[in-house]
């Protein structure tokens, strides 16, 4: 409905095979949705996860920002949309995907795509894939951590975007607290 407003947290943790597809249909003017994703994939897991940001109407905002971390074989596979229907001007569509990979094993997708039908919108996307910096866990090192808690360190470090957007406590701790069991020392 018009200026209703969405905030959804999903967090991908579980599962040796996981499709979900989870779509924001933003029908009214004004209204907004911010979707923020944790996903941590671990052993023989494969993750699938495909998003849609639907803007039908004018002066609609949608904000998404994943966030995952892959160790083992693991697979992690992301497809994002953002689709403007004609007429809907204005719209302000943004969607991010980062991933860590903390082995030499694990495999990620990230697929980010625009389907622009209006003038007059601003949308963007981006995602990235990449490694722990070997000098971030040295610095954590040479300051008295083990490797483990360093590499926990730099990985909670690169969820912390995310987890800073979800404004619910006890769902943005019990996230941090999967995140830091999970992780393993880095074999980079």
């Amino acid at each position: 409905g018009e200026r209703a407003s969405l905030e959804w947290t999903l967090g991908a943790l579980g599962g040796r095979l996981a499709k979900v597809n989870q779509h924001l249909v933003l029908d009214g003017p004004e209204s907004e949705g911010i979707v923020n994703g944790v996903m941590f994939a671990e052993g023989h897991q494969h993750l699938a996860y495909h998003t849609l940001q639907h803007h039908r109407t004018a002066r609609t905002k949608s904000d998404l920002l994943y966030k995952g971390a892959l160790q083992d074989h693991s697979h992690l596979v992301w497809r994002g949309m953002i689709r403007v229907e004609p007429g809907a001007i204005r719209a302000d569509g943004y969607q991010r995907n980062d991933n860590l990979m903390l082995s030499q094993t694990a495999r990620t997708d990230c697929i980010p795509g625009l389907e622009i039908l209006a003038d007059d919108v601003r949308c963007t996307h981006g995602a990235t894939a990449g490694r722990v910096d070997e000098e971030e866990i040295f610095y954590c090192q040479t300051r008295g951590l083990t490797r483990r808690e360093a590499t926990r360190l730099v990985v909670t470090g690169f969820f912390q975007q995310v987890l800073d957007r979800i404004t619910v406590d006890s769902v943005r701790d019990a996230l941090t607290d999967i995140i830091q069991h999970r992780v393993r020392e880095y074999q980079g």
